[in-house]
């Protein structure tokens, strides 16, 4: 290292910089430099952080802040005190970089580091507000007191911090937010439930408590947003047009917890625009767009035909895609979502088709009125020459038959005629359960699949097994005489 050691001795600032570079590249592929610690602490201690040069003020503390050796935190510590006061705003960056490292090399001096980070919060340029706030959340983040009276300034700066930046305070303010300021939708939430109550509790009393509480809501103050809450909203919607999608995923999820529910709907937009991005983005962003259409269906049903599947789509998004779909199936749409999914069902994609399976179930569980065109639906496929899709189609027909058995004994004989050829045991454990569980709906039709199963028990694997013999219980305790 001894011409590195040289370029650091030089009077050149190119050279010394130079050097640096080369020392922080040396540390970043796990190289060994301690040789060099004498000649970087000599340069960074005394004049190089007087230097008149930002950059080797700041790229000596970055080397500095660089070195994992316990006995240099005294003058890191010192250095990025004096760091913190610099008049170059890209120094102060560069500081509020340093933080965390030196909190993870020693974090007895989490109490130093806290007041350096109070400092730093009251900065008014955009290029350290992003810095900060990434190491007041990685130090200290539950100092909500030193956001305070950082707040409005955060809020005002945020449209011209780079995007990084950006998403870190942008997720820092919606935990700030939520537990600063009230949720616009309490009222609604609260009057959700108690007309609940009135409309299941059976006991007078139960009624009662439930009229007397709408009646209180109702007397209650109408919600009034604060000015501080709405400052926030104001100032994010427009990064909702961001280049970058975790900038646009950021805002998204911060109007999905603060903003009224009249107001929610901007993001669904947002959301659908970075489906056009790369299959990654699309996964996240789909994986979010499922937990969010849970709770706030309306808004994404304007967009139902751009969650709808493209063949070129990896299995896992299209996987993503039908949830998506099934979580927004209602009485009006249900039709086009089933008509959509009959599509699917012949893809060569068999995991996918497996999933599409299950989302005609759970639109059977959701959608009374769609329910026997589901069944009749998954009967049909029972008769497909793909063994997964037909084993799929069974568990399914499985779980609606036992909302409604009564009407079904035709699905059941059919499915016991399955037991010859469908070798999947989930299926096979299935239909013999099925036939076990409505033994009185076939009687004709029990005793012989179980004579079957009987011959080859030994070859079956376990969960086909505990079936068989839960099937010879039934039908030793239904009929006796024949078994």
């Amino acid at each position: 290292h001894d011409d590195l050691k040289e370029m650091l001795d030089s009077n050149k600032d190119s050279l010394k910089l130079e050097a640096m570079k080369r020392i922080v590249a040396m540390i970043a592929r796990g190289k060994n430099a301690s040789d060099l610690f004498p000649a970087v602490v000599k340069n960074v201690a005394c004049k190089n952080i007087e230097d008149p040069n930002q950059l080797i003020r700041a790229s000596a503390l970055r080397v500095l802040s660089s070195i994992r050796v316990p006995i240099i935190v005294p003058i890191m510590m010192l250095a990025i005190k004096e760091a913190a006061s610099d008049m170059s705003p890209y120094v102060r960056k560069t500081a509020a970089h340093a933080i965390p490292k030196l909190y993870s090399l020693d974090s007895d001096q989490k109490d130093q580091l806290i007041e350096v980070i109070e400092k730093l919060l009251a900065d008014k340029t955009t290029l350290v507000a992003g810095s900060v706030v990434m190491a007041f959340e990685e130090v200290c983040p539950e100092r909500i007191d030193l956001i305070h009276k950082n707040y409005r300034k955060l809020c005002n700066l945020l449209i011209d911090v780079e995007e990084w930046g950006q998403v870190v305070i942008i997720n820092m303010l919606t935990r700030y937010a939520r537990t600063q300021f009230l949720s616009p939708n309490q009222n609604e939430s609260l009057l959700e439930e108690s007309a609940e109550k009135a409309f299941y509790g059976s006991e007078e009393e139960d009624a009662k408590d439930a009229k007397a509480e709408v009646a209180s809501l109702a007397k209650r103050k109408p919600y009034v947003m604060d000015p501080d809450h709405r400052l926030l909203l104001r100032n994010t919607k427009p990064l909702l047009q961001s280049r970058n999608a975790a900038v646009v995923m950021a805002v998204a999820q911060l109007y999905f917890h603060l903003a009224p529910k009249a107001e929610v709907g901007v993001i669904a937009k947002a959301l659908v625009r970075l489906l056009r991005s790369h299959s990654e983005v699309q996964y996240v962003v789909l994986q979010n767009v499922a937990t969010m259409s849970i709770k706030r269906r309306g808004m994404f049903e304007p967009y139902l035909k751009s969650f709808y599947i493209r063949s070129t789509d990896p299995t896992q998004i299209k996987i993503l895609k039908l949830e998506v779909l099934t979580n927004l199936a209602n009485e009006t749409n249900i039709s086009t979502i089933l008509r959509e999914f009959q599509t699917y069902i012949r893809s060569m994609d068999k995991d996918f088709v497996a999933a599409t399976i299950q989302a005609i179930g759970r639109c059977a569980t959701n959608i009374g009125k769609v329910r026997d065109t589901c069944l009749n639906g998954l009967v049909q496929l029972l008769s497909n020459r793909d063994e997964l899709v037909v084993a799929e189609s069974v568990v399914v027909i499985k779980k609606l038959l036992q909302m409604q058995p009564a009407q079904h004994s035709e699905i059941i004989k059919h499915m016991a005629k399955l037991t010859d050829n469908i070798q999947v045991p989930m299926a096979r454990a299935s239909i013999l359960w099925l036939i076990g569980e409505y033994c009185e709906h076939v009687p004709k039709i029990a005793p012989d699949v179980l004579r079957k199963m009987a011959k080859s028990f030994t070859n079956e694997e376990d969960i086909v097994k505990l079936q068989v013999i839960n099937l010879a219980a039934k039908l030793y305790l239904t009929n006796s005489k024949q078994v």
